[in-house]
């Protein structure tokens, strides 16, 4: 994998919609979008209006004969997953990598299962500020990829060739020597700032500036530590001040993405923030009882969100 010819990015959100601006601009004939049904006819019909600019980006169907991508970028919610891998399949050739930005800890071996380990790299991105209604998507902070194989060492052909798209394309990444330990960070962050955001309809400036707040999001955070612990990851408490730096550049006025789907009346990931954080306690006999209160408060915001 020496050049990146064609990227599919799978998943039409903030996130993704940010990142296929970029690439676009660094080259239309590069990238698509992969989508089904309504959301298809929409991508097709009226594109995506990224800080003010409009782009109609190519969107293919799940029927859709064009040759496999060299690079699938996925920024879906983690209930898409399972049903979109199915819908991608036309895309996917022998030298395909699939590079997930999803939240979470388990879309790296869904997608494995589907189309095999082999063709999966690790990634997360934190820091981009992105948020969408409707079509409109608006970022000022792009943030970072941070991605690579599970150890990085030495580099990979398919991470050089990433990482030199992604210097093209103006997209900021760091290569870890440890992705699992970026991942686990990534995962505690999610689990200290995306939950007590919604719960208390709280955009970044409260967490820069209340220390009651952050005193809310460090005690879901410590939690996420203990499991991580005992799931032999090297996370400790000074990752929770690392942090700090990435979230005071944030807009205050921005929100979370668990924000903006209650906000919307759409379903969160709860799930596998504080739900896996309550499963792995379970396993682990390690008591979880920030996160539990988390994941009934948020999941009383869904009830009363899918009834109005």
């Amino acid at each position: 994998m020496t050049n990146i010819n064609s990227v599919v990015v799978l998943g039409a959100g903030a996130m993704g919609a940010a990142y296929a601006s970029r690439f676009y601009e660094m080259d239309p004939g590069i990238i698509s979008f992969a989508a089904s049904g309504n959301r298809f006819q929409r991508l097709k019909t009226e594109g995506l209006v990224v800080n003010n600019q409009h782009y109609k980006i190519p969107v293919t169907s799940p029927e859709d004969a064009s040759p496999p991508a060299d690079l699938i970028i996925v920024a879906l919610k983690h209930h898409h997953l399972e049903t979109a891998l199915q819908e991608i399949k036309n895309r996917v050739g022998e030298e395909t990598v699939f590079l997930s930005i999803m939240n979470g800890l388990d879309s790296e071996s869904m997608i494995g299962a589907v189309y095999g380990e082999e063709k999966v790299l690790y990634a997360t991105a934190v820091g981009i500020d992105a948020q969408r209604d409707g079509n409109l998507i608006n970022f000022s902070k792009g943030g970072t990829i941070f991605f690579g194989e599970a150890e990085n060492n030495e580099l990979s052909e398919r991470v050089k060739s990433i990482q030199t798209l992604f210097e093209k394309a103006g997209i900021d990444y760091q290569t870890p020597d440890d992705m699992i330990r970026i991942m686990w960070w990534k995962f505690m962050i999610n689990v200290g700032i995306n939950q007590p955001s919604a719960i208390l309809s709280a955009p970044y400036g409260v967490f820069q500036t209340s220390s009651y707040a952050q005193q809310i999001m460090e005690s879901a955070m410590r939690e996420a530590i203990l499991v991580a612990k005992a799931s032999k990851v090297n996370l400790r408490e000074n990752d929770i001040q690392e942090w700090y730096p990435v979230m005071n550049t944030l807009d205050p006025e921005g929100k979370t993405s668990m924000l903006q789907d209650i906000e919307a009346g759409r379903r969160t990931e709860v799930d596998i923030f504080a739900g896996k954080v309550i499963e792995l306690g379970k396993t682990f006999s390690i008591l979880t009882p920030i996160n539990e209160f988390l994941f009934n408060a948020i999941k009383v915001l869904e009830q009363r969100s899918s009834e109005n």
